[in-house]
């Protein structure tokens, strides 16, 4: 490990009084621990210390790290939601020497290990037993340990790498040690959250635990809370399988917004299986919210300009006064169980964005004055609530809508293999057949884009174009044009009423 790679990342969240215990929803968290679901409560009112193992800089970080990294700022924004500060720390560097002077660990030929003998309650977060082991099995135990659990807190310097002065001679510190002195140098022994991957849990978080305890008797951690593995083909990502992705290869293919509505599209404990068909929905999600709020955003504003009244002293619908208050009471009680964040993606949130649309369909029409006032205010009020959803689950672009619904095209149009060029050629060649009336050829000149993620919508005399999951042509579901006008046809035959279809 590359320790100069390393870097510290302390955050500290606005000073804000914490809510009050007595919410209607309690927020609640899995503890791994004591392996049940326990009510939050922090060891000092109002504030919030946690501490997330970073990656190991060993290469280009893949979509595991990826997913640690997202769990965990969840929780972080959703703290500060709930108005807690919160120091929040990342990442290791710095070894102590307590624990040798407490006779916890032995050196030998400048290596120093910990004796998990002299520490009775190893193994209580993993459930190891030392008398279980099996090292040993796969892997050549290093005869110099007196103990096949023994790690290492410091390991002598090999040439090439960074070192450090210590009384073992020229070294640095071990891999679990770093942890152990960054979290206590920044949040003391005793703090709230400890989190990471759930591969840490053994024996990383077990050494933790050991060793924090060696050095500080009172060392004490309220949660320890692990997000689940992400697997390809069902088998756990890893770099000794060969079988991950880096988050550069992802990102070269998918927008940043895609991935992480993606990572959290499941709950972080749950193992989240790679798929390719999840990262195009993802991306044709997380498209559709930021059209509708452009949407939104733009009615608005030429609302305002028109009329600088427009919006003031009036009420929302009652339709969206209901909305906003379910998913106020939704959101609240799926962050609340231990962080659902998947479960709030469905449900009033997208009855939301589809409120939001149909005000938007309203405003077209002509309406009274007071009328039009409550579909504005509607609007205003619906925006704000989704975007404070959105800003907790970290899926508010850090810049316009605008600009972030292009890099999604361009995102789309790189996976197709197209540039725009492309499809603006396909689409006036197929409005051309269509002015021709060959529907069964402008269908299948359709369902081609469709299939490489691209979706053409035909609106008034327009077609415009956005990304879509691709399509294989004979699972096509959606009505084309041809059989449109065949069913229509087919109708008028029997004097019956025409069928809808998009």
């Amino acid at each position: 490990m590359d320790l100069s790679k390393q870097e510290t990342n302390q955050k500290k969240a606005p000073k804000t009084m914490a809510k009050k215990e007595t919410e209607v929803f309690q927020f609640v968290v899995y503890n791994t621990m004591t392996q049940q679901k326990e009510v939050f409560k922090p060891k000092t009112p109002g504030k919030v210390c946690m501490y997330v193992c970073g990656v190991t800089a060993y290469d280009f970080s893949h979509l595991g790290h990826a997913r640690a990294a997202v769990a965990f700022d969840v929780l972080y924004r959703y703290l500060q939601h709930l108005g807690y500060e919160v120091t929040y720390v990342r990442n290791f560097t710095d070894v102590d020497d307590k624990i040798i002077n407490k006779d916890f660990g032995y050196a030998v030929d400048g290596d120093v290990f910990f004796a998990v003998d002299k520490f009775p309650n190893y193994g209580k977060l993993s459930g190891q037993k030392m008398e279980n082991n099996r090292a040993g099995e796969r892997v050549t135990v290093d005869s110099r340990k007196r103990n096949p659990f023994d790690f290492a807190l410091w390991k002598a310097a090999k040439p090439g790498e960074p070192y450090w002065y210590s009384p073992w001679g020229h070294g640095r510190p071990g891999w679990h040690i770093e942890c152990s002195a960054m979290s206590a140098h920044y949040l003391s022994f005793k703090f709230d959250i400890h989190g990471g991957g759930l591969d840490l849990i053994f024996p990383h978080h077990e050494n933790e635990i050991a060793q924090s305890c060696a050095a500080c008797q009172e060392s004490d951690v309220s949660y320890w809370m692990h997000n689940g593995h992400v697997t390809n083909n069902n088998e756990k990502m890893s770099k000794s399988l060969g079988n991950f992705f880096t988050i550069r290869q992802i990102t070269e293919r998918y927008h940043p917004l895609a991935l992480r509505y993606f990572l959290i599209n499941a709950h972080y404990r749950s193992p989240l299986n790679y798929s390719v068909l999840q990262l195009e929905g993802a991306s044709e999600a997380v498209f559709y919210i930021y059209q509708t709020l452009k949407d939104c955003q733009d009615a608005l504003l030429q609302l305002q300009a028109e009329s600088p009244e427009n919006g003031k002293s009036a009420r929302a619908t009652p339709d969206a006064q209901e909305c906003i208050s379910k998913l106020r009471s939704e959101f609240q009680a799926k962050m609340s169980d231990d962080l659902s964040t998947s479960l709030i993606l469905t449900g009033a949130f997208l009855e939301a964005l589809k409120l939001v649309n149909n005000l938007l369909m309203v405003l077209k029409k002509k309406q009274q004055k007071q009328q039009r006032l409550l579909v504005i205010q509607s609007l205003m009020e619906v925006e704000k609530e989704v975007k404070k959803v959105l800003d907790v689950l970290g899926l508010q672009p850090p810049y316009s809508y605008t600009e972030v619904l292009l890099q999604l095209k361009e995102k789309a149009l790189t996976r197709a293999g197209l540039v725009e060029d492309d499809v603006v050629r396909l689409i006036n060649e197929r409005a051309e057949v269509r002015r021709n009336k060959d529907f069964l050829k402008s269908d299948q000149m359709r369902a081609d884009l469709q299939a490489n993620g691209i979706a053409l919508m035909d609106v008034g005399t327009e077609t415009i174009w956005r990304p879509c999951v691709p399509v294989q042509q004979e699972s096509e579901v959606v009505a084309s044009e041809g059989q449109k006008v065949l069913a229509e046809t087919a109708a008028q035959a029997k004097n019956a009423s025409s069928l809808d279809s998009s």
